[in-house]
């Protein structure tokens, strides 16, 4: 059962900070997250160089890109409860602090196991100072209205993060190596350490016994599924490593849901999703994950492979996207302190569920200025959708949970993007093999043919498609063709898990009956008026 915890905030909490000081902070929070954000994708386009310099081979390639979202993801909850427990500043700041070191290990490495553990750093120091960001922005923000804005922009800088992943990578690698774009990080990074110490107010430390038991489990249970998420396409569903993974993972976690229904300051307080607008809230941001950055992944594969552009141009023919995502990331906070957060993100999932349709309209050969229209409304749909769910969770929480509340939406949303790559990919994946089989029967080619030239291009999950070299035109041509049908096909799947999901929430957050009170598991009670101006 979950009692109430002492809050006790310190001397420089007890006001909040005036105007000019509130920018500095958000400015520092923002920053800290940008490059946290960055680093889960500027490092794709830096692989082929990486692999040259290093030897990495495939394997080692997938483990330099999955070491730091599997640790990210992993302790992203208990990043959020110990910032809860020990001060959020000093969580964040020791969180940057390891973020900046990783990166310095990384540009430093001179063999693939020095670069994948620096990898494990820079994702143990992005899951603790994150949660943070969104707690400090819940005390430093009193007003609703000025908490949604501020929240809006912090969703535009995470964006924008992922968004320009692509564009900054490939153009630094060619300009300066690939450690560049880790040393990129360092000044930044200590320049944050600097000013967090010397700006960012410390405040509610919860009392109580620190859930060990929880925090062991969690990051199993998250670890383990992030794992045979990742590898599941590249090893085999059935694969001895990935079933291990699934089963520690679905363990863990029904001794997990046990342990925080039982202990009196929970990691995770499970009652939380009684509150049905939190449960919307984290829904929301698993699929707009889940659909978006799913088929995001593949779509630079569409790019590259089937319409021929360079990785650098590719990230390039993204910034329409960006540009959208970083304008309507503000607008959706303002409409949320407006109106209600469920008009923003109802309507970002279903622009995002449009932008997926629409996208799969378009084939072999498709001009850029045929399907430019899909990418402006790709982004909004994501700026709209991600503001919504912070301002959601943080507004119906107690200020002494607010650590772990980040975290949990943060997780879903993490995890939804993982989910999405896995399961669209398999979707992709086994259209794609049995178009191909097809097409290459029906051209006459020997079954035996056949059954190679499926396996090359199915390999990775569509990779293959780019590294056909100088295979015969129908070859070429057929493969091209059965990866667009595949795509269509995950496309597909993508909007109908949006669009499914944009009914749910707008069902879920139906206005308030007069009797209908937020669940407050614990800790004072919070602000649970709706987001109002």
């Amino acid at each position: 059962m979950a009692v109430a915890t002492e809050v006790r905030p310190r001397p420089d909490a007890a006001r909040p900070p005036g105007a000019p000081r509130k920018g500095v902070i958000l400015g520092v929070l923002c920053v800290a997250l940008f490059i946290a954000m960055l680093d889960n994708v500027v490092v794709s386009n830096a692989l082929p160089t990486i692999d040259r310099d290093l030897g990495a081979g495939v394997s080692g390639l997938q483990w330099v890109m999955e070491a730091y979202s599997l640790v990210f993801a992993a302790f992203l909850l208990t990043g959020g409860t110990l910032g809860d427990r020990y001060g959020r500043r000093r969580v964040f700041l020791v969180g940057l602090s390891l973020f900046t070191a990783g990166s310095a290990l990384c540009a430093l490495s001179g063999s693939l196991g020095v670069l994948v553990g620096g990898r494990v750093v820079q994702g143990l120091g992005g899951a603790l100072l994150m949660p943070g960001t969104m707690a400090i922005i819940r005390h430093v923000f009193t007003d609703d209205a000025e908490r949604a804005r501020a929240i809006g922009l912090w969703s535009g800088v995470s964006g924008a993060g992922l968004a320009l992943g692509p564009v900054v990578g490939g153009p630094m690698v060619d300009a300066f190596g690939w450690a560049s774009i880790f040393w990129i990080n360092v000044p930044i990074g200590i320049a944050g350490v600097v000013l967090g110490a010397v700006f960012l107010p410390e405040f509610a430390e919860r009392r109580g016994r620190l859930d060990v038991a929880g925090l062991v489990l969690g990051v199993i249970a998250i670890g383990a599924l992030v794992y045979a998420l990742v590898e599941g396409p590249a090893r085999g569903w059935a694969s001895v490593p990935v079933l291990a993974a699934a089963s520690v993972s679905a363990v863990a976690f029904a001794v997990f849901a046990v342990v925080e229904l039982r202990v009196a300051t929970p990691m995770l307080d499970l009652t939380f999703f009684r509150d049905r607008f939190v449960a919307a809230a984290v829904w929301g941001g698993f699929a707009v994950s889940f659909g978006m950055f799913g088929a995001l992944f593949f779509i630079g594969l569409l790019m590259q492979d089937i319409y021929g552009w360079s990785a650098a141009g590719s990230g390039y023919t993204g910034l329409p996207a960006t540009i959208a995502l970083m304008a309507a990331a503000p607008v959706a906070g303002r409409l949320s302190a407006r109106y209600h957060p469920r008009v923003p993100l109802v309507a970002g999932l279903t622009l995002c569920a449009v932008a997926l349709g629409g996208l799969s309209l378009y084939g072999v050969g498709a001009s850029y200025a045929a399907y430019f229209w899909v990418l402006p409304v790709l982004g909004a749909g994501m700026g709209l959708a991600m503001s919504p769910v912070s301002i959601t969770v943080m507004s119906r929480v107690a200020p002494a949970r607010a650590g772990m509340a980040s975290a949990t939406s943060n997780t879903a949303r993490e995890l939804g993007g993982v989910f999405g790559i896995a399961v669209l990919g398999a979707v992709l994946t086994a259209r794609l093999s049995d178009s191909l089989t097809d097409r290459l029967g029906a051209a006459g080619l020997p079954a035996a043919d056949v059954r190679h030239t499926v396996d090359a291009v199915t390999a990775g999950g569509g990779g293959g498609v780019g590294h056909l070299g100088q295979a015969p035109p129908v070859v070429r041509h057929a493969s091209e063709t059965a990866f667009v049908d595949g795509l269509h096909l995950a496309l597909w799947t993508g909007a109908a898990v949006l669009t499914l999901s944009a009914a749910v929430v707008a069902w879920l957050m139906r206005p308030e009956r007069r009797a209908e009170q937020p669940v407050e598991p614990s800790g004072p009670v919070a602000d649970t008026r709706p987001v109002a101006a």
